[in-house]
């Protein structure tokens, strides 16, 4: 078996999850006339890498199976919440390559409908209005080791309760004064049951519903009743809702609804050296530790996209760590592979020197002067005298139709830093003064002749001849191994290349309690790089491969042809190989 159809066997093993096995159940039992699930984000913050599992997962398998999924922004904390949020949450969503059923919904739009519906809860003596202090309902909620205690105000008449449920509605009531709370079981051994709030009064205008409201349901309310509503059959939620189930099923049972939705559990997307925390991510954002919510660095959709990560890719990361009900952590570069297998056959190439070393070919004159007596068939060149630059004309791919560019050589040229050394390593395989020669990329064979040093002892610059009848030849009479990079001195451009590291040097950065301690002081190193003028003219948002360096991005902010910049998106490769 081919690895292209190892790949695909593998995807589709992985889909063979238990939810997925659910759903299939359920459509063979007709039991419902479509399936429907939701994307239920809170617009508090920019959704992050474990948001792109949801939403692979929930637009998914509605696909899969021939339904809809629903986008609803779970908005029912305006101190948190900005309309910036929802436009980027929409954003995020449409370029992982999904659309959502109809309009967006908001849990704000039910607001009338859900006050509607505690009120029938009063009504029913299974909610009732509590002039408890939050510290004494914390106090009262118990243990898990011993029951709750009642409330005083538990026992209080149905026409009470509704008194002073409206009178918080009037906004007579200041915050932390009064909550609506359902009335279940202060003993259960659920702590989620023991008489959860369900309403409380915040006085704060809200970006969908303005000043209407100074009382808000919790989300644990609403998150039901905004299901059932819309008529969600799967309600894919993580793990740590588990415990909430009860009081999901316990709301729909008391509102009475005839085919109630179901909430299923997964476990959440855990990546090693990253944080998933909208409020530690906030904290970075607020103390300009990053750029923004957008910061290359960011384990954010807004940050990766910015990184140069491809839709494609963190959809087949999403894959290959399925669906399980068992909470793990994922390696970091099983990430990085699906990124870089998305962009092997995507990319065009090109040449860039993030760490130039001036290099002056003391006879090219002469030697490119007769290039097209010497000229093999397989190169395509142009001479131009004015400038005395030889235009090399090379595909953009060498696998991939993806066009050509002119390559310009000249006199002096930049090689990187790292291909000369005076006294290399053990396995060195590029220039040194022993082994003096090698082949420049797409062009001649090039034989050092001197180094200059600067007062600390660094090579600055190298003198160099070409051999003429080797531009698309192989060299008579010896083998010269070893290839390098390289870009015109005169013709190339100057640019910003950021280099990146992981923003987090603790494998487990939210185990730290000041998110300071966990930072990696070197996660970003900003190169004067020079790159050929085909990269540099390029569109912001362009994807390339530096040739032998990795994959790049032209920043989507930032990059114009007269001051490039390039984001490093991952590594030409890795070691590691996924299971």
């Amino acid at each position: 078996m081919s690895e292209h159809s190892s790949n695909n066997a593998q995807k589709d093993e992985q889909k063979n999850d238990f939810i997925r096995n659910i759903i299939r159940d359920d459509v063979n039992a007709q039991k419902y006339p479509q399936i429907v699930t939701r994307f239920p984000p809170e617009p508090n913050g920019y959704l992050h890498l474990g948001h792109v599992k949801s939403i692979c997962l929930n637009f998914g398998v509605a696909k899969e199976f021939g339904g809809v999924c629903n986008l609803r922004f779970d908005d029912t904390n305006p101190t948190a919440e900005k309309q910036d949020y929802i436009d980027n949450i929409k954003n995020d969503v449409k370029w992982l390559g999904f659309e959502w059923a109809g309009e967006a919904h908001h849990a704000s739009g039910y607001f009338d409908q859900l006050y509607a519906w505690a009120v029938q809860l009063i009504e029913q003596g299974d909610a009732y209005v509590d002039l408890q202090s939050p510290e004494q309902i914390k106090e009262n909620r118990g243990s898990f080791n011993e029951a709750g205690t009642p409330s005083p105000h538990r026992d209080a008449s149905v026409e009470e309760n509704l008194n002073l449920f409206n009178d918080m509605k009037e906004g007579k009531f200041a915050e932390g004064k009064a909550v609506l709370r359902a009335k279940i079981d202060m003993a259960s051994p659920n702590m989620n049951m023991r008489d959860p709030v369900i309403y409380r009064v915040m006085h704060q205008e809200h970006h969908q519903t303005g000043d209407k409201w100074c009382i808000y349901p919790m989300y644990d309310f609403a998150h039901p009743l905004s299901d059932a509503l819309e008529g969600i059959t799967h309600s894919l939620c993580t793990l740590e809702f588990e415990d909430h189930r009860p009081f999901y099923d316990w709301a729909v049972e008391k509102i009475g609804f005839d085919v109630p939705p179901h909430q299923y559990e997964f476990s959440r997307l855990n990546v090693d050296y990253t944080m998933t925390s909208k409020r530690k991510l906030k904290q970075l954002v607020d103390e300009n530790i990053v750029s923004g919510w957008d910061d290359p660095r960011m384990p954010t959709i807004a940050g990766m996209r910015r990184r140069g990560y491809t839709p494609e890719g963190l959809r087949d990361f999403c894959e290959r760590v399925g669906v399980t009900k068992v909470d793990s952590v994922v390696d970091f570069r099983l990430l990085e592979f699906s990124i870089r297998q998305s962009l092997e056959t995507t990319t065009a190439r090109g040449m860039a020197v993030l760490k130039p070393l001036k290099v002056t070919i003391t006879n090219f004159a002469e030697a490119v002067s007769s290039w097209e007596s010497q000229k093999a068939d397989s190169v395509n060149a142009r001479f131009d005298e004015a400038s005395q630059t030889l235009w090399l004309t090379q595909p953009n791919h060498p696998n991939v139709d993806m066009g050509e560019r002119e390559i310009p050589f000249t006199e002096t040229l930049y090689i990187d830093q790292g291909d000369y050394e005076i006294e290399p390593p053990a396995g060195y395989k590029r220039l040194s003064p022993e082994k003096p020669e090698i082949r420049l990329r797409n062009t001649y064979v090039l034989a050092v002749t001197e180094h200059t040093l600067d007062e600390s002892g660094n090579v600055v610059e190298l003198k160099a001849t070409i051999d003429p009848a080797t531009l698309g030849n192989n060299p008579e009479g010896r083998k010269v191994k070893g290839v390098i990079h390289w870009v015109s001195a005169s013709q190339g451009v100057l640019a910003t290349v950021r280099m990146y590291e992981q923003l987090f040097s603790v494998e487990d950065p939210s185990s730290v309690a000041d998110v300071h301690q966990a930072l990696n002081a070197d996660s970003l190193t900003e190169l004067n790089a020079v790159v050929e003028p085909s990269l540099a003219n390029s569109d912001a948002g362009t994807r390339f491969q530096f040739e032998r360096e990795g994959y790049f991005i032209a920043d989507s902010e930032e990059h114009t042809s007269d001051k490039p910049v390039f984001n490093q998106i991952v590594s030409l490769r890795d070691s590691y190989k996924p299971a």
